[in-house]
């Protein structure tokens, strides 16, 4: 099967900007990763508006899959310390414990999907930990994946947004 594996965050981003990068990428399903998904921080990914705002604006169906979150102590002890380090090697033995990606039941997903978290870029974020052992794992099994993290593209020294057409679907 080939799959494409995006990974995407709403931190930083507009509406406009956010639903521009998954149908640019031709995303047809959002799987939140997210342990709290009705944070006040949130806007519009909050639950439940972002499931109708992705039906309704481009037709990508969506699905939370708390499974692939990290607990709540590990986010705490995250913000407290800073040690990007620690906290990846805590976060993928607790995937080890549970049994993730093996457990992961990805027979309801769509072949291109999106990984949905907070975080800006996927550099200090979980979703990219966790699209990495999936895509192993899929990979293992004879899958051809992709993985793309979907980000803003910046030009100047300014950091000014470039807005790239988005394909036509």
């Amino acid at each position: 099967m080939q799959r494409l594996l995006c990974t995407i965050g709403f931190a930083g981003k507009t509406a406009e900007e956010f639903f521009a990068l998954l149908r640019s990428a031709g995303v047809q399903q959002l799987i939140d990763v997210r342990q709290n998904r009705g944070g006040q921080l949130s806007g519009f990914a909050k639950h439940p508006d972002l499931p109708f705002f992705l039906r309704a604006i481009e037709k990508i169906e969506y699905a939370h899959e708390p499974l692939l979150a990290p607990p709540p102590e590990l986010l705490k002890g995250y913000r407290k310390t800073k040690d990007w380090p620690a906290y990846e090697r805590a976060f993928l033995e607790i995937m080890k414990e549970r049994g993730v990606p093996e457990k992961v039941d990805a027979s309801s997903w769509a072949p291109h999907v999106a990984l949905l978290c907070s975080e800006a870029g996927p550099e200090k974020c979980h979703r990219r930990l966790v699209a990495e052992l999936l895509a192993a794992h899929w990979r293992a099994c004879g899958d051809r994946v992709e993985v793309r993290h979907l980000v803003l593209e910046r030009n100047g020294s300014a950091g000014r947004r470039r807005k790239k057409p988005a394909p036509a679907r």
